[in-house]
């Protein structure tokens, strides 16, 4: 039988990176459940191959976290605010069934709402998963709260799915390190905030185009992603960093697929609601555009602790100058480092950049950076350490919330929300240290260690660079690959 550590295709025979060999503390962690597997051992045969398994812890810990929401499911989201925030198992969904009209059988975009919000707030792709839950509650019939608690558990059906496509997808994008999705899978923050809102789609796609474009399909690529930003806006940053990449190794017929392919599908989802409800279809921008600042960004401890009025306009403005500054540092980084990057570590440095700079980060925002750095630092240690931070985060602004809705009789006060915000940030900072050091010393990154170039890359991967602004190191040879001489390593070459 065959190795448990090897790919059994025979253009995939290099061995796959069996974490608990390679990471003190995923070998500690392996102690519960009988520690790391032996040389001896042989799983050729077995039907729990890596993908598998990861499936199947995903979509258990995600039935954890609806686990957890079930003192709100059962009566917090109906009595009163505070209960849903002592709790810590508020979700935007079921009280956005009555608030957007679905309860009533409004059409999204079409239809318009009554109170502050005209139309539904949400861009078109992610309207249509909502309204396909509706049709699916109809025949859950009964009172308004019975209703309520239908919808959620259908939106947690679908969001269900979406992880199963999102654990395959990033298990297979790296094809020789699949366990490397365990870090998605078992990530505290992923179970906590699964159903807050419907993040999790635009999520899953934006792991689907990873994927897509790790096989060197960059039309299916841009496809997928377009989708994902027709479900939420942070997706489309993702070609930033492709731009980069693709100038350095001079791939341009592949970014311009990409391109086309990610304009093609957003229009086709987007233009027949821009003709017929062009109002609805804009309400998502002008909310976004018009929203003043909000919980859990940096620019609310500015304004809570001077007192400082900053009104929408200019945060606008103040938040778009660090984002272009932040962005002209990765493409330095992109273009001078000894090595081009790889496209995980880019695509997590840019995203992370947009959450830093924006004025609201909502704790479900946590699920955009999950995939994407399990993939730019798969080191269970700063991985976790991270998680940590963003734990603290979701325990303190519902805390706090608590705080200002029960007339400041439980919960955490402001300068306690402002420390939860400030490991917030501190926790991104720092993972994002760790993969800029890993981009400037190649031999300290994980993935590259054992001579691997960017097998999220496609057809990045191994290729030769044309336009640099720095010195580049010459391509990695894998032992595998190489007919003589030293094998090459990141920063050591061995005889």
């Amino acid at each position: 039988m065959p190795s448990p550590h090897k790919t059994t295709s025979a253009h995939q025979d290099r061995p796959v990176v069996p974490p608990t060999r390679r990471d003190e503390i995923a070998a500690a962690g392996s102690e519960l459940i009988g520690g790391p597997a032996g040389r001896w051992a042989r799983f050729g045969d077995s039907a729990f191959t890596p993908v598998r398994v990861i499936a199947l812890v995903a979509i258990g810990m995600f039935a954890l976290g609806m686990v957890q929401k079930l003192p709100c499911y059962n009566w917090a989201w109906f009595r009163g605010t505070s209960s849903q925030y002592t709790h810590a198992c508020y979700s935007d969904i079921p009280h956005l069934f009555i608030g957007r009209g679905f309860a009533d059988g409004l059409i999204p975009y079409f239809d318009r709402l009554g109170g502050d919000m005209e139309y539904l707030e949400y861009p078109v792709l992610t309207g249509l998963f909502m309204q396909v839950a509706s049709w699916l509650t109809l025949p859950f019939d009964g009172d308004l709260q019975y209703r309520e608690q239908m919808y959620w558990m259908v939106n947690a059906g679908m969001l269900m799915i979406c992880v199963a496509v999102l654990a395959v997808c990033v298990a297979r994008t790296h094809r020789h390190r699949p366990w490397d999705a365990l870090l998605v899978a078992l990530a505290p923050a992923f179970v906590l905030t699964a159903t807050i809102n419907w993040d999790l789609l635009a999520v899953a796609l934006t792991a689907a185009a990873m994927l897509m474009w790790s096989r060197g399909r960059a039309l299916a690529f841009g496809v997928l992603l377009g989708l994902a930003t027709a479900a939420k806006f942070y997706p489309f940053l993702l070609l930033g960093p492709l731009l980069l990449l693709c100038w350095r190794a001079w791939k341009w017929r592949e970014f311009g697929l990409a391109v086309l392919g990610t304009a093609a599908s957003w229009l086709v989802v987007n233009v027949p609601v821009m003709l017929l409800a062009p109002e609805g279809w804009k309400k998502f921008y002008s909310f976004s555009h018009d929203r003043g600042i909000d919980f859990g960004s940096f620019w609310l401890i500015i304004t809570q602790r001077t007192g400082a009025d900053i009104t929408p306009d200019a945060v606008n403005t103040y938040a778009s100058v660090l984002m272009v500054l932040a962005c002209a540092g990765i493409a330095a980084l992109a273009l001078t480092a000894p090595r081009r990057p790889r496209f995980a570590q880019l695509a997590f440095l840019v995203v992370a950049a947009f959450i830093l700079t924006n004025k609201v980060y909502s704790p479900q925002y946590v699920l955009w950076l999950i995939p994407l750095a399990a993939l730019a630092r798969p080191r269970w240690r700063d991985f976790l350490v991270w998680q940590g931070c963003e734990v603290m985060y979701f325990a303190g602004i519902w805390m706090y919330l608590a705080y200002t809705t029960s007339g400041n009789k439980q919960g955490l006060p402001t300068e306690g929300y402002q420390f939860a915000i400030l490991l917030h940030l501190a926790g991104t900072l720092f993972l994002c240290a760790m993969v800029v050091r890993d981009i400037l010393l190649p031999e300290r990154d994980g993935v590259r260690r054992d001579g691997t170039d960017d097998p999220s890359g496609g057809v990045l991967d191994r290729a030769e660079d044309v336009f640099v602004l720095g010195p580049a190191a010459p391509p990695p040879q894998h032992a595998a690959h190489a007919v003589q001489g030293p094998r090459v390593e990141w920063g050591v070459v061995r005889e």
